[in-house]
């Protein structure tokens, strides 16, 4: 059977393809071989192909249940910009739907926000599906 932390982080992948997908991303995919990142997608704005590290976010009760990002690769270190564009994080906790932020990629250890502070500073990614994202414009 699967340890827990290896389904919660499985989940989190599932779930961020979910809503970059719901969001206008489009050829959202995962390697087929070992790479630096978890997800490559076409941006919907400029077409641009983007990478992504996915993140279970943490909250860290003796920090007033603030969110934190971990984003360390396996050696321990921050992943690097040239890693991936973007860091994705899916707020699991039990019990409720999973929330989605993503924001650039600096090249940090840590990223912590309030859930007030990371509305402002995350882009959260909502998972419900909206078609009209996908509808061409004046059709």
């Amino acid at each position: 059977m699967a340890h827990v932390t290896e389904v919660v982080g499985r989940y989190s992948e599932v779930i961020a393809v979910a809503a970059l997908m719901a969001n206008g991303w489009q050829c959202v995919s995962k390697p087929e071989t070992d790479e630096r990142f978890d997800l490559s997608a076409m941006d919907p704005l400029t077409g641009e192909w983007k990478t992504f590290q996915v993140k279970t976010i943490r909250r860290r009760s003796d920090r007033n249940n603030e969110l934190v990002v971990y984003a360390k690769n396996g050696n321990g270190e921050p992943y690097g910009q040239s890693d991936a564009d973007y860091i994705v994080g899916v707020l699991v906790d039990d019990g409720e739907l999973p929330r989605v932020w993503m924001f650039e990629n600096r090249g940090i250890s840590e990223y912590w926000a309030s859930e007030a502070r990371a509305s402002k500073r995350w882009i959260e990614l909502p998972i419900a599906f909206d078609r009209s994202v996908y509808e061409e414009k004046g059709a």
